[in-house]
């Protein structure tokens, strides 16, 4: 048994320049009431929410707050990380990248408050989003548990994102979020979608209102839920997971009959995919890629 147990805190977002001990608090608050934590969530951009209604406003406070991954704020998390002594995804956050792009950028700190891994969203939420789109799909192994894949919000909608996250081994897709918009309903049935099509778990991590339309929700590798929170109240769900679920629902199928991952054969001619001028390799068709420690986009 590879057990792992998270917890989604589903939290409404926090504005540009709220100090880091706010979410120290919270953090600190939610590991004493669940000592047993190994991995806590928060959404996406859960210290950034920028002021005002006005587009033009909020991509320059967006702009403005924008923070490089060697500076304070960053070491600041990783702390938080540490004194709770969990691996800690604290939600996104701007990054200003090396030559003045906007990224939104997802980060992953381990129980030393090491900074392990970040992502960059490739996929922003176009036209609606300011922010430059990252060039590469980030997965991170939890020792003694298993291996991570990281995507935000609209990555979900784009399949390419989580079947190559389960091509690089990823068992748990965490997918986080700041939807305030009527299409949460689409992205649960998304993240059931993307479980059941890949055969990994799934933690989709929505803000709560009144701005965030919430629902956070767990998946397993069949695509049933597991734990969710069915509106947008700011709460807390806990879970425990083993990660061998996954290999054995890969070996057995789905539903005891479906195996994608073992659907072609070495002798089978290559599949053309003329969208992505390539092609599917059949000696390609596999998971778990080997083991990537990806360092942090800099």
């Amino acid at each position: 048994m590879r057990a792992l147990t998270l917890a989604a805190a589903q939290r409404a977002p926090l504005p540009i320049g709220t100090p880091a001990s706010a979410l120290a608090a919270d953090v600190a608050e939610t590991c004493a009431l669940h000592p047993e934590l190994d991995l806590l969530v928060y959404p996406e951009l859960h210290l950034f929410d920028p002021p005002g209604e006005d587009d033009t406003a909020r991509t320059e406070a967006l702009r403005a707050s924008a923070v490089a991954l060697d500076g304070d704020l960053v070491r600041e998390l990783g702390a938080i990380a540490r004194a709770a002594g969990v691996w800690l995804i604290p939600g996104s956050v701007c990054e200003r990248g090396p030559s003045g792009e906007l990224f939104n950028t997802a980060l992953v700190f381990d129980p030393e408050g090491e900074l392990v891994a970040s992502y960059r969203k490739v996929f922003p939420w176009r036209p609606f989003e300011p922010y430059d789109p990252g060039d590469r799909f980030v997965v991170v192994d939890l020792p003694g548990a298993g291996r991570i894949g990281i995507s935000i919000c609209y990555d979900a909608w784009f399949p390419e994102v989580t079947r190559h996250l389960a091509w690089m081994g990823a068992e748990l897709v965490v997918n986080i979020v700041k939807t305030t918009t009527p299409d949460r309903e689409q992205e649960v049935v998304l993240a059931q979608a993307n479980s059941i099509v890949n055969q990994t778990f799934t933690l989709s991590v929505n803000c709560a209102g009144p701005m965030g339309r919430g629902r956070s929700l767990l998946v397993d590798p069949e695509g049933a839920t597991l734990a969710e929170l069915d509106d947008d109240r700011s709460d807390t769900f806990v879970a425990r997971i083993d990660l061998d679920r996954v290999t054995e629902v890969r070996r057995v199928g789905t539903a005891g009959s479906n195996r994608m991952w073992e659907q072609l054969r070495a002798d089978d001619a290559p599949i053309a995919l003329p969208l992505y001028g390539g092609e599917i390799a059949p000696s390609r068709w596999r998971v778990g890629a080997p083991a990537q420690r990806v360092a942090p986009n800099g």
